[in-house]
């Protein structure tokens, strides 16, 4: 049965209907991002840099490779419903969002087992320093704890995006936010439970997001309905989703593997080093919020023009997001290098913590444009059912190249060992549009 109502994402103007999903995305990334940045402002203001750097380092790679993982694998279902919806196939939509959701409860509760027991031997595989391990080993062991909250907001958010509803995972994301903030002062600053207490705030604020998203699923989504007592896994749909889903997270996962390897080099230069690394990735993250919702836009647009066969928009969509992503991208280096050691001092009082972060945004920040086109057509490519070679893009020229570089440069001056990040992004970006160039005369041609 044909739905009555308009899709504006296949019908309406297309740069307007891009910003018009961007910016509830946008800005709900940015208060998903403040869960762990108010725990490093709070943990660093209240009990010291070694605390800071706890909360960040290692343990904050741990987590972002497990999360980033998955979510990998989930994009194979944003994908699937973003076609089905497109098309208008209301059965293959409700198969898809029982799949992805059961796939995500059952991941948290496994994967979230596996990383308390397992914490201890990952932060040993990474270098931590001595005086970072107890601090890391409890915010890494106490996240993981509750991994099934986050994941299942994840998935759900994706799932309510990948029909066009960007607001409403926004609207859950700032009340989380003001509960993770009120419980982090609470246990961190008044009650001085330090890391504990940062963690202890993130998880539950995570699990009351989980709880709305899952809510809004059964009950206030007109396009699909979950059923918690049908959660079930549809094998040839969990398929589907999982030949999208995991050279996507097998991609994704380079940037945090190869970030880790760095983080070994990092952690071996000392707590200043390590803490101002930590402080400028929270600063840093804000840049790749605007990608990543750029991104997420993007396979929206794209999935569901592709289902609804209308490769013209697709084409449009692309060259506008470019467009505007480079244009932020000269905005964001400017602001975040002149206002580096502010933003610096706002995580820590130390005056070598700062100056090293300072001259860290020299190296990175400049050099974000570079990457935009690798993010943009791969994120579009992944839409339309192609994925498997920006995983061995990124597998070759930002994992192993960095890897290479890491153990080249050893134990140098942070800013030289962080030359690699342009070095891969001009390696990155330009096999994925020499592919991308002849590839999409093929899609063309099919949706045609």
């Amino acid at each position: 049965m044909k739905s009555t109502e308009k899709n504006e994402i296949t019908s309406g103007v297309i740069w307007k209907q891009i910003l018009i999903f961007f910016f509830p995305i946008l800005i709900g990334a940015i208060f998903q991002t403040l869960y762990n940045t108010v725990d490093a402002v709070v943990v660093g203001r209240f009990s010291g840099k070694i605390a800071l750097a706890s909360v960040g380092g290692s343990s904050g790679l741990i987590i972002e490779l497990v999360i980033t993982f998955f979510m990998g694998l989930a994009s194979g279902a944003t994908v699937i419903i973003s076609q089905a919806y497109g098309s208008d196939d209301r059965r293959r939509i409700d198969e898809a969002l029982h799949t992805a959701y059961t796939f995500a409860l059952a991941g948290g509760l496994i994967l979230g087992s596996a990383g308390v027991l397992l914490a201890p031997a990952f932060l040993h595989l990474l270098g931590t320093p001595d005086d970072l391990f107890p601090g890391s080993l409890t915010y890494l062991r106490i996240l993981m704890a509750g991994l099934a909250f986050i994941l299942i907001y994840n998935i759900g958010s994706g799932i309510l995006c990948a029909i066009g509803d960007s607001r409403r995972p926004l609207y859950i994301l700032i009340v989380c936010c003001v509960i993770n903030i009120a419980l982090d002062l609470w246990l961190v600053a008044v009650l001085k439970m330090g890391v504990a207490g940062a963690g202890i705030a993130t998880v539950i604020s995570q699990g009351v997001s989980a709880a709305l998203v899952t809510w809004l699923l059964v009950l206030r989504t007109g396009a699909m309905k979950l059923s918690l007592k049908r959660l079930h896994i549809n094998l040839p749909i969990l398929s589907n989703i999982l030949k999208i889903g995991l050279p996507t997270a097998i991609s994704v996962s380079m940037f945090t593997i190869s970030n880790m390897i760095l983080q070994t080099s990092i952690n071996r230069m000392g707590s200043n080093t390590v803490a101002a690394w930590t402080a400028y990735g929270r600063v840093d993250a804000f840049w790749w919020l605007i990608t990543e919702a750029f991104s997420v836009s993007i396979t929206t647009f794209v999935g569901q023009n592709y289902g609804a066969k209308k490769p013209q928009r697709i084409k449009r969509a692309i060259l506008d997001v470019i467009g505007m992503e480079l244009v932020l991208s000269v905005i964001a280096a400017i602001v975040i290098v002149s206002a580096a050691p502010f933003l610096i001092s706002m995580f820590t009082r130390s005056q070598a913590v700062i100056t090293i972060g300072a001259r860290i945004s020299k190296v990175i920040a400049p050099i974000y444009w570079i990457f935009i086109p690798s993010d943009v057509l791969s994120s579009s490519l992944r839409a339309e059912n192609h994925v498997v070679f920006s995983t061995i893009t990124n597998t070759l020229s930002i994992c192993i190249f960095r890897i290479f570089w890491t153990f080249l440069t050893g134990n140098r001056d942070i800013t030289f060992l962080l030359r690699c990040y342009p070095i891969s992004y001009i390696a990155a970006s330009s096999l994925i549009i020499i592919y991308f160039v002849i590839e999409q005369k093929k899609i063309n041609s099919k949706l045609s």
